[in-house]
């Protein structure tokens, strides 16, 4: 409440809008929130009907407006359909931080509502500049952004594209891109250290390094399992490889190679977009000067011989990480991880999440903090 009182006094002549998420004492919190300056007072339409009756009574008594968030809720429309008929000045179509790591979209359920009730509708959830004039094209009367500026190391110029795009909206949506083509945008845009915090700490590969150094990698898998130097189904795999794959091979021996510089080239015809072996590779001189990602243990001058042992497309392990076909993998010079096909978009996402809180520590840090003072740890340390 002190936070409402503070900006009240600051802007007081903005609408200041009280995110309560209340869900039970309603009448109790809007006139908490009302008293503290507060002009609308969020509370969650998933809260029981008693609950709605009772703030509804509150906020007349207190002269404020009531928004539903209708976060978590299983059957939106149906429910902002009720809502309105129990006397709710706003509905805010909200889809929470864990829900967008899997896909939920608040724009799709905006066009939804928007056509069953009359009062003003809301969105909220992972709104940047270019939902944002999709929602007003969708028809939402209130923009509700958090993360997307307050995450920024710039806060100005985020709010400011915002309320760009808010204002003057384009005429013609942007085409929306595949599932696959936004996975891996939002991979090459995050480093592999921000994917390993995204993930728990899981899926990077041991004993793999960049041996072309700045070179990054995104692309899904296709396997290869083969015996000490037998590079026969090493090179058969560019054939099956299709262009935006990587080839990922478990040899097991960092003595004899099973790749190098002409199967390299291979991979760039074919456009391949990176080739990660458990084992030595060779060659290492023309495969840095054709700049293709290639990730190994190390590097020996000694080829095997195409013996034609292994398989293709086989579950494989390579850097002691389990890899299936189709699995993401991503590569830069911290290292190499695998991404579970079934969850590349969640961790992609929550991967955003974590670069967006990295880019503001380093802003904080170049402001003169500590990284122990911005980061609270006396405070959060296990007592």
């Amino acid at each position: 409440m002190d936070s409402i009182r503070k900006l009240k006094k600051a802007f007081p002549d903005h609408t200041l809008l009280a995110d309560m998420k209340t869900v039970d004492t309603g009448a109790m919190e809007v006139e908490m929130a009302a008293k503290a300056g507060a002009d609308i007072v969020i509370i969650l339409g998933s809260a029981d009907d008693s609950t709605i009756t009772d703030s509804i009574r509150s906020a007349h008594r207190y002269g404020v407006k009531l928004m539903a968030d209708l976060i978590s809720e299983g059957n939106p429309v149906t429910r902002a359909k009720e809502l309105e008929k129990l006397g709710i000045d706003y509905i805010n179509v909200h889809v929470g931080i864990d829900q967008q790591m899997v896909g939920m979209d608040p724009i799709e359920i905006l066009k939804q509502i928007v056509r069953e009730v009359r009062i003003p509708v809301a969105v909220a959830g992972g709104i940047d500049a270019d939902t944002a004039a999709q929602a007003v094209i969708a028809g939402a009367d209130i923009v509700i952004v958090g993360g997307n500026i307050t995450r920024t190391d710039n806060v100005t110029d985020a709010a400011r594209a915002i309320r760009k795009s808010v204002d003057s909206p384009p005429a013609a949506p942007a085409e929306k891109a595949s599932l696959d083509e936004e996975i891996r945008k939002l991979l090459m845009d995050v480093s592999t250290p921000n994917i390993s915090d995204a993930i728990h700490r899981k899926g990077a590969m041991r004993g793999i390094r960049s041996m072309v150094r700045g070179k990054k990698m995104v692309g899904t898998a296709v396997t290869v399992q083969t015996l000490e130097g037998d590079w026969a189904k090493t090179v058969e795999a560019i054939d099956v490889a299709k262009p935006g794959d990587v080839i990922v091979i478990y040899n097991g021996s960092r003595h004899v190679a099973p790749w190098g510089g002409l199967a390299t080239l291979s991979c760039l015809n074919k456009g391949v977009a990176g080739v990660v072996v458990d084992g030595a590779v060779r060659d290492i001189d023309e495969i840095r000067e054709l700049e293709l990602p290639v990730f190994a243990s190390t590097y020996v001058p000694n080829a095997g011989e195409p013996k034609g042992f292994g398989e293709i497309n086989a579950e494989i392990v390579c850097g002691n990480q389990p890899v299936r076909p189709g699995d993401y993998i991503v590569g830069d010079d911290n290292g190499v991880v695998v991404i579970p096909k079934e969850r590349a978009y969640e961790i992609a996402r929550r991967a955003k999440e974590v670069e967006k809180t990295e880019k503001r520590l380093y802003d904080e840090i170049r402001r003169g903090g500590t990284l122990s003072e911005i980061m609270q740890l006396k405070k959060w340390e296990k007592r």
